[in-house]
């Protein structure tokens, strides 16, 4: 396996040092301290989704095979990496991004299917909306719509899918395996640490798109330089990755800095100083309508 460039070394490194932290974790401190094991263990697992997200953009190898192989393990449990891989390229190929009718990344419905929804539905989709809710049932929201999703398209006889998730059900078992022989962390315990890494994945999602009639102007800036902008590799600064998707994560704060003004102007304003500043404002205020707000005759 071959370094995409000479900096690259920071991606693989990171790369061997999650994986070296959650096996210390998970088999190491574990046997001295499960709980203190297990909440540490959440946002390694968060790590390693963003982790993913950097290798399915080319980093840090040159093959293609090589960057997938080496975040497949599936340490979050939960969704196919061959999958988000599809989804995600997707969604940055689309010149819609967050129209729910061509992003598979949209958080938001569309009209008609909401108005088909029972009133109880509604007041999940409602909840989700706050970024304290995104963080309880985003990820069971999202799993369930990838799961009817994929399963209508496996059904249709879609090949790519179904040999994603052939994939996953062929590496989750010996994960489980092998907490569940040499962990001190039960289980349950570990399923609900994957489920909690999702749920600090869905900070970073949260808001990281708006409904906005400039296309430019639908991804956001976060100038966050704590433990979030670490955890989620700089994908705070989500303009600057989408106006440039190939840039590797340790090169976006100094891309961003530079042209700090064009970016701004870019994205219309659509900016936070920090995670601290959203949590403040949306915990348990919702950011957004849930419906899609521009007009269906809008998108062509």
């Amino acid at each position: 396996m071959i370094l995409k460039d000479k900096t690259e070394w920071r991606t693989a490194a990171l790369i061997a040092i999650c994986y070296i932290l959650w096996a210390a974790l998970v088999f190491g401190l574990a046997a001295y301290a499960p709980i203190l094991a297990a909440i540490l263990t959440i946002p390694v697992i968060t790590l390693h989704s963003s982790l993913q997200h950097e290798c399915l953009h080319g980093h840090p190898f040159r093959h293609v095979w090589a960057n997938d192989a080496i975040v497949l393990p599936p340490i979050g449990l939960y969704i196919p990496y061959l999958r988000f891989k599809d989804v995600h390229l997707e969604h940055h190929q689309n010149a819609r991004i967050c129209d729910p009718y061509d992003d598979p990344e949209s958080w938001y419905l569309e009209q008609d299917f909401w108005q088909r929804l029972p009133r109880w539905v509604k007041l999940v989709f409602e909840a989700n909306n706050t970024l304290i809710g995104r963080m309880l049932l985003g990820p069971t929201i999202a799993l369930i719509r990838l799961v009817i999703s994929d399963g209508r398209a496996i059904v249709g006889g879609d090949r790519r899918v179904a040999l994603a998730w052939a994939v996953h059900a062929i590496l989750v078992p010996p994960v489980l395996l092998a907490i569940y022989l040499w962990s001190a962390i039960p289980l349950p315990v570990y399923l609900a640490c994957a489920y909690m890494g999702l749920s600090l994945l869905m900070v970073r999602t949260y808001l990281e798109h708006q409904a906005e009639e400039t296309l430019r102007g639908r991804s956001v800036i976060i100038e966050d330089r704590g433990p979030f902008s670490l955890l989620f590799l700089n994908n705070n600064l989500h303009a600057v990755h989408h106006a440039y998707p190939a840039v590797a994560w340790h090169q976006l704060p100094s891309l961003y800095r530079r042209n700090r003004a064009r970016f701004l102007a870019m994205n219309k304003g659509y900016f936070f100083k920090s995670y601290g500043e959203i949590f403040r404002r949306f915990a348990f205020h919702r950011k957004e309508p849930v419906v899609y707000p521009i007009e269906t005759g809008q998108r062509h």
